[in-house]
């Protein structure tokens, strides 16, 4: 059994580790002396630390000890908490980070951190500290004899017993594992790894199999012979993470109470002095699901079930098989739905109804297991806002809302670099410096406030500042002299779409070019990220007050809901989520305006897009019976009448990419598979309206 069997379980871990790290360190910049926050940064660096060491990334496992050190000294008030110190904290979690990410990549998880590490030891030097030392164990219940816990046969006890001529040192140990592990098993493995490195396991209680099978509470006993002291034993297992309890208790050769005769007659089929005793096997990995804790009178009660986590990891790819699956299943649900209505029988029919039911909510069971919440992507941005704030020389809050608000991974995997141009252009051109706030009558301190929360079957992201807003004249100018807008048209523009200006490709209002922004680049490839996740994105803004971006994602991008229309033989889908309702209107309502033909819709001129042009469907021949079936979308503030020859229906179909062959298709999403096995494309609304 190798370590590496725990490796993704290490990394993921290990960024959880650091991402508290990141978090609590933003909290103690805002608390300096509040000692608490500083133990828990202490608590993730140690358990980082262990796991490092037994996994064996050394260079990972003494960055971490030296930034331990520091920590040390600060929650023992040996030094002081001050910025410059807290900059050198975070440069050395940034490290740690790459690490993590290399070994992910498959590296060794080394980097030269020579210059980090020097200052952390002069951190450490303007108040000298000693070593760290592993902390002391928490005060268990007191072990018993070994009769009591470990019950050793005559074999066991021979084996020991000349363990004590040959010179070694039998311990009892006794491990107790956190109440919230969720992988025990591999925690026991971890343990054994590093007691057969010192000597040699010779019980465990419970057995070997029920420590592989997780049949054990949290706590378990080992007997093990080594040279090793009590002390070098100890330190070792309680960098094991998740371990809470390690009490390693000498036992001596009079507890055994051992009859001679017994002794002689066991002698021969004692092994040589060198190997006291074959090691117990190594722990084999987990199961996927944990097995029910075993029952021993002799330990504390057992906790229930229900009150243990019940937690799992799961592979994402796991995840996605599934989803695939269930996406044939609604695909052949659409055929037998069809087929039903065609054979009209009553208990097909009543089946068919029974089976829809039950896949509605199968589907909803495997939408919410994909379901991830946005603080996966939010948790990134404190920090950056931090460094970036202090290479402006500004003062910046953010405050984070609605982190537990749920996204489909396949969408949150997608939005985390918008996100990252969006919070960077309030944060660089949204907030002003302090001195020019202070000039306003503003507080010093700009606010970015990010959010998401649920709306029907969307979800909204809002970057909101206090800072500056748009400024309109400045953008106007900048479009008139890009041939964006006409001179003469750009006095009659709102502000709202003047704001929308900045979205164009290219466009930028910085006079510097820096790091952060000012190339132009960013905001264009944001909109063109959003609507291709099915979204949209808007812009609010006040002169002088501040500016909101607002996003709106579906829940998911798989299963969506859409309305199936028909152009002479072909069948098309227009998601739900773009129309605003459907029309029947006659021929003589179109009109003509600037070469485009228009109709009236509540008081709005919206164009009109007739599909079988756009998508050059041949024609047997002309339909024009004096109406015209039409669906009026939407995309932002903008509206348009797509012309269709009639409406088939509502239906939830599968999206379906078109393949490698087929990229790029004007205003053409995907596809889908419907109940009768024909091909329907799916229509990019957002493609249509310009």
């Amino acid at each position: 059994m190798e370590v590496n069997q725990y490796l993704e379980m290490f990394i993921d871990e290990s960024k959880e580790h650091l991402q508290s790290c990141n978090e609590h360190l933003l909290d103690l910049e805002k608390n300096p002396n509040d000692l608490a926050i500083v133990s828990e940064i202490f608590r993730s660096a140690h358990t980082l630390k262990g796991m490092a060491a037994t996994m064996g990334f050394e260079d990972l496992a003494d960055l971490t000890h030296k930034m331990e050190n520091v920590l040390d000294a600060i929650r023992n008030a040996k030094i002081i908490v001050t910025s410059d110190i807290l900059d050198v904290v975070f440069e050395s979690v940034d490290h740690l980070e790459e690490m993590v990410n290399d070994i992910a990549n498959g590296g060794d998880g080394k980097r030269d951190v020579s210059q980090t590490v020097e200052k952390l030891k002069r951190i450490e030097a303007q108040e000298p500290i000693e070593d760290i030392v592993a902390p002391a164990a928490t005060v268990a219940e007191p072990v018993e004899a070994v009769e009591s816990k470990l019950n050793f046969d005559t074999f066991e006890k021979t084996v020991i017993n000349q363990s004590f001529d040959q010179g070694f040192t039998v311990y009892e140990i006794y491990v107790k594992l956190r109440d919230d592990c969720l992988l025990k098993a591999a925690r026991v493995f971890m343990v054994f790894e590093i007691l057969e490195k010192l000597g040699e396991v010779i019980k465990a209680v419970p057995t070997v199999e029920k420590l592989e099978e997780e049949q054990f509470d949290s706590e378990f006993y080992v007997a093990f012979v080594s040279k090793s002291d009590t002390a070098a034993v100890q330190e070792k297992l309680l960098k094991v993470s998740e371990v809470e309890v390690v009490e390693v208790t000498p036992v001596t050769k009079a507890q055994f109470n051992m009859p001679e005769e017994a002794e002689q007659a066991a002698a021969p089929v004692a092994p040589t002095p060198a190997a006291p005793v074959q090691p117990v096997a190594p722990v084999a990995a987990p199961a996927a699901t944990p097995a029910p804790p075993a029952v021993d009178d002799k330990k504390a009660p057992v906790k229930t079930q229900a009150a243990m986590s019940k937690t799992i990891r799961v592979n994402i790819e796991r995840l996605d098989i599934l989803m695939n699956l269930f996406e044939e299943l609604v695909i052949d649900r659409g055929r037998l739905q069809s087929i039903s209505s065609e054979v009209n029988h009553s208990e097909l029919t009543e089946t068919v109804e029974r089976m829809s039911r039950t896949m509605g909510d199968l589907q909803t069971i495997v939408l919410t297991m994909r379901m991830v919440p946005v603080e996966t992507v939010f948790n990134r941005f404190p920090k950056m806002v931090r460094q970036i704030s202090r290479d402006l020389n500004k003062k910046i809050r953010l405050d984070v809302i609605g982190a537990e608000t749920e996204l489909d991974r396949t969408v949150i995997d997608e939005i985390g670099d918008p996100l990252v141009h969006l919070i960077r252009n309030s944060v660089d051109h949204g907030i002003e410096s302090p001195e020019v706030r202070r000039a306003n009558g503003k507080p010093e301190e700009g606010i970015v406030q990010l959010r998401a929360f649920h709306s029907g079957n969307h979800v909204f992201i809002e970057i909101e500042d206090d800072g500056a807003g748009v400024n309109r004249e400045k953008v106007l100018g900048k479009a008139i002299a890009r041939g964006l807008v006409a001179p003469e048209v750009a006095p009659s523009l709102s502000d709202k779409q003047v704001a929308e200006f900045i979205m164009a490709a290219g466009f930028s209002t910085a006079d510097v070019i820096s790091d952060i922004s000012g190339r132009g680049v960013g905001l264009d490839v944001v909109k063109t990220t959003i609507e291709s996740l099915g979204g949209q994105i808007s812009i609010d803004s006040t002169p002088g007050k501040g500016s909101t971006f607002s996003i709106q994602l579906p829940l998911t991008l798989s299963i969506i809901s859409v309305m199936l229309v028909e152009i002479e033989k072909e069948i098309y889908a227009i998601p739900l989520s773009s129309i605003i309702e459907t029309s029947i209107i006659r021929t003589s309502d179109i009109l003509n305006a600037h070469n485009q033909k228009v109709i009236d819709f509540r008081g709005k001129v919206v164009p009109l897009v007739f599909l079988e042009e756009i998508f050059e469907v041949p024609r047997t021949e002309p339909v024009n019976d004096g109406f015209h079936s039409v669906v009026i979308v939407r995309k932002n503030d903008k509206l348009a009448g797509l012309v269709v020859d009639s409406f088939i229906g509502q239906q939830e179909i599968v999206l379906k990419s078109l393949g490698n062959y087929l990229t790029n298709i004007f205003a053409i999403s995907g596809a889908t598979i419907l109940g009768n096995g024909k091909v329907a494309l799916i229509v990019d609304c957002n493609a249509l309206i310009k």
